[in-house]
């Protein structure tokens, strides 16, 4: 046989020291923790800088790869040089009050504006009732309310004067004024008296109280006239007083803003409401006015009140916003309510604002996970992206789920850059299933979650000082990194690849910096570092443990030795959170006579998956082409994995599989002291599977517990070589000749490595050698077939002689 056993140092890929050109991490500068994310960070740069409707990102990696950090120190220098955006301010809409008003005002002026109109306020509650205080308004309302007095009173008094005359006398009762005659001495008579008069007499008197009655009855009519306009007066002084009062303090503020017109428009908005709502600033003590007497508001000065809801007094630059918890409210802003005379009311200052307001003018960054867990929160933030206006709704009556009548506060225009945050497969599904996506997200940022080891040495090392500098950690030996560097391969799975996962770097720095301290180390040496990976190791792998204990005890059937026909060790791969490990497994075939069909008896239990499938398709198209291109393919094959009671599925034991299958049909025996993993395809050719170094270890392990021989060993893909990072035991049984590690390209490779025998090749003809593996397998074709024309031979005789009994 030509195929050896992988030199050990193809077995793990160790650091080279010597490219190390330093003691410590000490001596390493900060580095930007985006190494080896170039595309990423070009895709990032491109989103952020193109100022267009629809080029909002979506930053792809999985959770833990130092996206977020990425995205926002990219976010963060773009930021640094952009002005900083308008202040945002709601205030009362004086005309419709449910419907609030939103002002623009320069950045850092929306502090100053509240502060003016609280401070114009607290002038005016002190101006205004000093000027209605004053002796000159006093003296003022005397005159108009004694004019008024003096009106009525004079003419009252001209038709007593008439009265008396007549011999009439004009006297008040409680019910009104009453008109009663009277003698020559203007003393009144009684009814008696007057009904000694002679008729005339009575007549002319009835005749004179009748036309006094109608004059009175005419200037008692006037009286509300002239109250009215004595009201009015009073009113014109009231406002004449109050806008004296107010124009001196307003003007300054008229002056200040003079160049914002919705300022200016809502100062005099202010400035008209104020003279109108004088009243307010009285003390109730003080209410002189009978027409004044209205019901005030609990604290009638909150209708002047300015609502901030984006102040940018304290910033340098444009917003940089996380948003922890994107749901609806916290995103587009929301409308509190207070508990009042058993009811729920509200008003524009309780108006509170959402991310969107916060970052408005900047950028807003948002996980796409959270986002789209929260309801209605995903197609909220797509309606506002589109409309460009962030609009506060209730989510209650968005969804049209109550009528009662709220505030409707004006919409603020929006302009930001939004960058989503999730894994690949969250923006693949939204490509596909949301077709609003592409509109609104055209840049995706593509992060890696490994960089090229020959290229990023010295950058990574870097990467490890600056995660040690920021976490607080001890600085990292120059073995310590070496060591490291060598995990980090064995952690993405490939000796020519380093991860770039920046939670499990941070986790593994920290672990080994307290094993560092725990051993009195001042620096982070490879002993800290293996520490932490055993350790993390050893709380991890119970159910390892266990499922190698029942191999061990026999309750799993594994053979380590011999040969047995149809049967070979398969090599899976189990992932337990962030452990994995190889888990062995038999797998047995049977063959007979039959219709060239293969069973496939996890696949008809509904435990094996499409991808396992398909697999045993294609060996089994492999084996009907190579050795049935001209006869029929006369042979049924079962196919399974014994002790297996869960779903599989991969097609990575396809190679097994095919082995086990052509042993069945040879009579061939198999050793059972390699395990093989590996991917077929129909051309016969070997391909490479994931997790080489779990398997390789797991079959190791099973090995050791019985009893190492010396021939044990694994066959895998021979492109899986590069990926080879294993553990130091297995290296060195390697080294001792202990255990073996064996790389096929071909199904016959694998073949003369399990059966000790040459595998064969085809003549000119297309027929193997008899004595070679295939040739057997030929041959035992070819019987099946030749049994089955005879079979279906002598069927057809009997078919035609039933009576015969040949």
């Amino acid at each position: 046989m030509k195929n050896k056993p992988l030199d050990p140092a193809q077995l793990y890929k160790p650091c080279n020291i010597e490219q190390l050109k330093f003691n410590s991490t000490e001596e390493l500068e900060d580095i930007d923790i985006t190494v080896g994310q170039q595309r990423a960070v070009d895709a990032v740069k491109l989103g952020i800088r193109m100022h267009k409707n629809g080029y909002n990102i979506f930053a792809m990696a999985p959770s833990g790869t130092g996206k977020l950090t990425t995205v926002r120190q990219l976010v963060e220098h773009e930021a640094s040089r952009q002005n900083i955006p308008s202040d945002w301010c709601y205030v009362n809409n004086f005309n419709q009050p449910a419907k609030p008003k939103a002002i623009k005002l320069m950045p850092g002026q929306g502090k100053v504006f509240k502060h003016d109109m609280a401070q114009l306020i607290d002038e005016l509650s002190i101006a205004i009732p000093t000027a209605f205080d004053g002796e000159e308004y006093r003296s003022r309302t005397g005159e108009i309310e004694t004019e008024s007095r003096q009106r009525e009173i004079s003419e009252l008094n001209q038709l007593r004067e008439e009265a008396v005359n007549a011999h009439i006398i004009l006297t008040e009762t409680p019910t009104g004024y009453a008109f009663s005659p009277s003698d020559e001495n203007n003393e009144i008579i009684s009814p008696e008296q007057f009904g000694k008069l002679d008729k005339d007499k009575q007549h002319e008197i009835q005749k004179s109280i009748f036309e006094l009655q109608e004059r009175l009855a005419k200037l008692l009519k006037n009286f509300p006239i002239w109250r009215k306009e004595t009201k009015r007066k009073l009113q014109a002084l009231n406002r004449e007083v109050a806008e004296q009062a107010v124009n001196h303090s307003i003007d300054d503020l008229i002056e200040k803003y003079a160049k914002q017109e919705a300022v200016l428009d809502y100062l005099n908005e202010v400035q008209k409401d104020i003279v109108e709502h004088v009243l307010d600033f009285l003390p109730r003590s003080e209410k002189m006015f009978p027409f004044m007497e209205l019901q005030q508001e609990s604290n009638p000065f909150k209708r002047y009140y300015v609502n901030l809801m984006v102040d940018f007094s304290d910033k340098k630059s444009a917003p940089v916003i996380y948003e922890d918890h994107p749901n609806y409210s916290n995103l587009v802003g929301r409308i509190d309510h207070q508990a009042y005379m058993g009811s729920l009311v509200t008003d524009f200052t309780m108006i509170k604002p959402g991310a969107l307001h916060k970052a408005n003018g900047g950028y807003l960054i948002i996980d796409a996970r959270k986002l789209l867990t929260q309801p209605y929160a995903w197609d909220t933030l797509k309606r506002t992206l589109q409309s460009g206006e962030i609009r506060i709704e209730s989510l209650e009556r968005a969804l049209s789920l109550i009528s009662a009548s709220s505030l409707e506060p004006e919409p603020i225009p929006l302009n930001l850059k939004l960058i989503l945050m999730g894994e690949p497969l969250i923006y693949y599904l939204l490509s596909q299933y949301d077709p609003e996506f592409h509109d609104l997200f055209k840049i995706a940022a593509d992060f890696d979650e490994s960089v090229s080891r020959e290229d990023s040495l010295n950058d990574y090392a870097r990467l490890l000082a600056t995660i040690a500098r920021r976490e607080k950690l001890r600085p990292l030996s120059q073995n310590a990194v070496a060591r490291i560097i060598e995990h980090s391969s064995r952690m993405v799975g490939d000796a020519e690849k380093l991860l770039t996962h920046l939670r499990s770097i941070t986790d593994l720095l920290t672990e080994s910096d307290y094993w560092a301290e725990n051993n009195g180390h001042e620096h982070i040496v490879n002993i800290d570092v293996q520490q932490a990976i055993d350790h993390k190791t050893h709380r991890l792998d119970k159910l390892r443990e266990k499922l190698y204990e029942n191999i061990h005890r026999g309750t799993v059937l594994i053979d380590t030795e011999g040969r047995v026909t149809g049967q070979v060790n398969g090599l899976s791969v189990l992932q337990l959170g962030e452990f994995s490990f190889g888990q062995p497994s038999r797998i047995t075939a049977t063959t007979r006579l039959g219709g060239g069909k293969v069973v496939d008896i996890e696949r008809e239990t509904e435990l094996g998956g499409a991808i396992h499938s398909k697999g045993v398709l294609i060996l089994s198209s492999f084996i009907a082409s190579r050795y049935s291109r001209t006869t029929p393919f006369s042979v049924a094959a079962s196919l399974v994995f014994e002790q297996s009671y869960g779903h599989i599925e991969g097609d990575s034991a396809s190679l097994a599989e095919l082995c086990v299958i052509l042993s069945s049909i040879a009579q061939v025996p198999l050793r059972q002291d390699l395990a093989i993993t590996g991917s077929v395809n129909q051309l016969g050719n070997v391909q490479p599977i994931g997790g080489v170094n779990e398997k390789i270890e797991g079959f190791f392990d099973i090995c050791t517990q019985k009893g190492l021989a010396g021939s044990q060993g694994v066959i895998i893909p021979a492109t899986n070589i590069k990926h080879l990072m294993l553990r130091w035991d297995v290296v060195h049984a390697a080294k001792s000749g202990q255990f073996n590690i064996y790389a096929v390209s071909t199904v016959d490779e694998a073949l003369e490595l399990l059966t000790g025998m040459e595998a064969g090749v085809a003549n000119e003809q297309g027929v193997y050698p008899p004595e070679s593996f295939n040739g057997r397998v030929e041959a035992q074709l070819s019987q099946f077939t030749k049994i089955k024309k005879e079979f279906n031979r002598k069927q057809i005789k009997e078919a035609s002689n039933p009576g015969s009994d040949d």
